[in-house]
């Protein structure tokens, strides 16, 4: 069987550094907010080209942080609006929803999965504060557009990366200077070895702030300012993020060699294959196809000794926990979301498991 991800197999190149790393963090006995955090946080602040990077406990709270932390700061307010892709993975809508914001569903693009910019502004109300976009799949959305509309209309913006580590327009970061959301769940490009998440901005006000709701509220322990939670970057898993990172670009362009096989190599009328430009504005944290008959082709390929992945099988609209979006209709991101299946691609896989699986969909 050729997995879809073989998370053992990703890490095993680290496990003696991993070991030993957990043997000084032991001997250490510092375990919250120690050294390894605060190297981490410079380390990945540095390989993003920004100022500075809050270690949090996992992707969703670095992004209801950032709208909590715009919340303290005046410049959104409890019930305002911030416009998201309707196809995106529910933790963006949960997170707009934890910070009692109001979330705004937009159709993304067919051919990138990424929110459609064109259809932004008809979207844009007096209630509208905030854009939310995603860059789904390792592929980032239309920000240049996006920068235009957000200055037009003064509205925020922040960006939800928790599957672009890496990703660079024109070979260089930032691509923007809004702050960033990222998860390091342990299936991501550069993924720890547990929930682990951070914030990456220039914008000095706004990292205080964070520094603070992260930690309870608190600038000086026992002394609470604000309304915070607790949601640390935890000690040992940035101790391990700090091993992996360096070998970051490394894993990127693995995956980028793979797509390109995929795009190059798969000839079959009955799937539609991702779009890409060829730069390195995708990381490729998943390779997505379509085809009409998605169930088909999982259980094909399941028969052909291929694991797959949807990503993801319901659209955030249709979910029981999002009752009052229930009665909308968004038949964009519901066609990708019945035709989507999700191909393995990781530095993992040998030159002998790609020719198979793009032989096995050949023949489909």
């Amino acid at each position: 069987m050729i997995k879809f991800l073989d998370l053992h197999k990703i890490n095993q190149p680290f496990e003696t550094q991993f070991q030993q790393k957990f043997k000084e963090f032991l001997d250490k006995g510092w375990y919250i907010l120690g050294n390894e955090v605060k190297s981490f946080e410079i380390n990945f602040a540095s390989y993003c080209e920004t100022q500075y990077c809050i270690g949090v406990g996992n992707g969703l709270d670095a992004l209801v942080l950032i709208l909590k932390a715009y919340i303290q700061l005046g410049k959104i307010q409890k019930g305002d609006e911030v416009i998201i892709p309707a196809n995106t993975y529910i933790a963006t809508i949960l997170a707009v929803l934890e910070a009692d914001l109001v979330p705004v569903l937009v159709e993304p693009k067919l051919e990138t999965y990424t929110i459609d910019s064109n259809l932004i502004e008809e979207r844009i109300t007096a209630k509208t504060k905030a854009i939310l976009p995603v860059h789904l799949y390792g592929q980032l959305a239309a920000m240049d557009e996006i920068a235009v509309l957000a200055k037009q209309y003064n509205l925020l913006v922040i960006e939800d990366a928790a599957q672009s580590h890496g990703a660079r327009a024109n070979y260089k970061m930032p691509i923007t200077n809004y702050p960033k959301a990222y998860s390091f769940y342990p299936g991501k490009n550069l993924g720890a070895l547990g929930d682990a998440g951070a914030i990456t901005t220039d914008d000095s006000e706004l990292a205080e702030v964070l520094y603070e709701l992260r930690n309870y509220g608190s600038k000086r322990k026992y002394e609470n300012e604000r309304i915070g939670v607790n949601s640390r970057l935890d000690e040992l898993q940035a101790a391990f993020l700090n091993i992996k990172l360096p070998f970051l670009d490394q894993e990127n362009e693995a995956r980028r060699v793979i797509a390109k096989r995929y795009l190059g190599e798969i000839k079959n009328s009955k799937i539609i294959l991702p779009d890409w430009d060829k730069t390195n504005k995708h990381v490729f944290h998943q390779f997505v196809i379509r085809t009409e008959n998605r169930d088909e082709l999982a259980q094909y390929l399941k028969e052909n000794g291929i694991e797959t992945m949807i990503h993801y099988p319901i659209p955030p609209h249709q979910q029981k926990a999002l009752k009052n979006w229930n009665q909308l209709s968004f038949p964009i991101s519901e066609k990708i979301h019945r035709e989507i299946i999700s191909l393995p691609i990781n530095s993992s896989l040998t030159e002998e498991e790609i020719a198979v699986i793009i032989k096995v969909l050949n023949v489909y």
